[in-house]
């Protein structure tokens, strides 16, 4: 079923099945692809998946619809529980989105997903669930964000600092003293290394420390000043213009 360390699962004869994952603090699966296309979920904690077109943090209110055949790396940022849905392109040959879609987790797909566990369900009422299963993969306009790191020591240096203390507000002259570089130089490095401006790279190295902090449920100032933001307001408005949605839309309070 797939090209991975991923423990076994039971599978029913049916179009869709669904693997259930315990995933401590750390747990990472090297990047792989599946026969199937993947609904990837976390029932509790924080997923991390990574591909090629970019990096998605999932709480359990979104899942990343992944196509067959297409690479990715799925990790736990905290303790996380997975349980994902493998649907069958040979059983639903027209069902699902061309590349990576993140898709909003309602309480309906929940119950689905929960329900598609069982490996006694007749065979017509199992087909009914899975049809209305995928009938309810809502996509939402979320954006990945990835986060690359320079190659070059220097710039690296500075870039691991700041994933460590994302709330340094050092600027590339004061960085340029500790990395042994000019601004200039960093400020070049930045953009030939990772695609992305230096201000640009801080602020998608913020969101994404912001992301575990967020899925834990502290409040939105808290995490503001514990990024580097001075309000809750400026916090929102860069979530919101770099993700997609406002915090608390990817991150519903329960």
């Amino acid at each position: 079923m797939s090209r991975n360390g991923q423990q076994p699962f039971v599978v029913a004869p049916a179009g869709i099945v669904v693997g259930h994952f315990t995933m401590p603090r750390g747990t990472a699966y090297p990047t792989h692809w599946h026969f199937l296309h993947q609904l990837a979920w976390s029932a509790q904690g924080l997923l991390r998946v990574r591909g090629e077109r970019g990096v998605w943090l999932l709480p359990p209110s979104l899942a990343l619809w992944i196509p067959a055949g297409v690479p990715h790396r799925t990790e736990s940022a905290g303790d996380a529980v997975m349980r994902s849905p493998y649907v069958d392109p040979v059983c639903w040959p027209h069902i699902g989105f061309p590349g990576p879609t993140v898709v909003a987790v309602t309480p309906l797909l929940r119950a689905l997903i929960d329900h598609l566990v069982r490996t006694d369900l007749p065979p017509d009422a199992r087909r009914r669930a899975e049809a209305v299963l995928l009938d309810e993969l809502h996509p939402v306009p979320v954006t990945s964000v990835a986060v690359p790191l320079p190659r070059d020591p220097r710039a690296r240096a500075v870039a691991e600092a700041l994933r460590d203390a994302p709330a340094d507000a050092r600027t590339l002259a004061d960085w340029g003293t500790v990395a042994g570089a000019s601004a200039r130089t960093l400020a070049r490095l930045f953009v030939a290394e990772t695609g992305l401006a230096f201000g640009q790279w801080r602020e998608r190295a913020r969101m994404e420390a912001a992301m575990p902090y967020l899925a834990a449920g502290l409040p939105v100032e808290a995490v503001a000043h514990r990024v580097g933001y001075a309000t809750a307001s400026s916090f929102t408005a860069a979530f919101h213009r770099l993700v997609g949605v406002t915090p608390r839309e990817y991150f519903p309070v329960r």
